[in-house]
């Protein structure tokens, strides 16, 4: 992703200041907030930063665990690929460092325009959604698993 990142970003056709900018940001910096309008798609250059959701426990009581980390050479945001939706959780920085945040709607725009570059761009975004949606179901086998231990349920299995 990183190789036909680069190219898209270098090319003339798809400038910086319209299509795309370039945001330093800050340790414990808010780059999203889930519930914002989402129409970028964000990549690291530099940093690491944190995912997180927003869980309700009781009436006013809530928590945002980490969901994922992120580093260096990474995407995220690339539902604003295929329609401006409303984040699904937020992103804080848990470092210093640099990011690209490209406009959704251009970057579709573009890779229309370039097919051969957009095959090549959504076959590897596909490849992170893939190992992203992996890791996710493992995630959620292990809570399973540690949901019937702590109920005492496996011993009944």
């Amino acid at each position: 992703m990183n190789n036909i990142l680069k190219d898209i970003l270098d090319d003339p056709h798809f400038s910086e200041g319209s299509a795309w900018k370039r945001r330093c940001f800050r340790h414990n910096e808010i780059i999203v907030e889930e519930g914002q309008d989402g129409g970028s798609l964000f990549y690291i250059e530099e940093g690491q930063l944190r995912v997180a959701g927003n869980i309700e426990l009781e009436e006013h009581k809530h928590i945002q665990p980490g969901i994922w980390e992120l580093e260096k050479g990474e995407i995220f945001g690339e539902i604003a690929l295929y329609e401006s939706q409303l984040r699904t959780a937020s992103v804080r920085a848990t470092s210093d460092g640099c990011l690209v945040e490209i406009d959704g709607e251009k970057l579709g725009i573009y890779l229309d325009a370039h097919p051969s570059l957009g095959y090549l761009f959504y076959k590897d975004l596909f490849e992170i959604l893939i190992g992203r949606l992996s890791r996710a179901n493992h995630r959620v086998n292990d809570l399973f698993a540690w949901g019937l231990k702590v109920h005492g349920i496996e011993q009944h299995l």
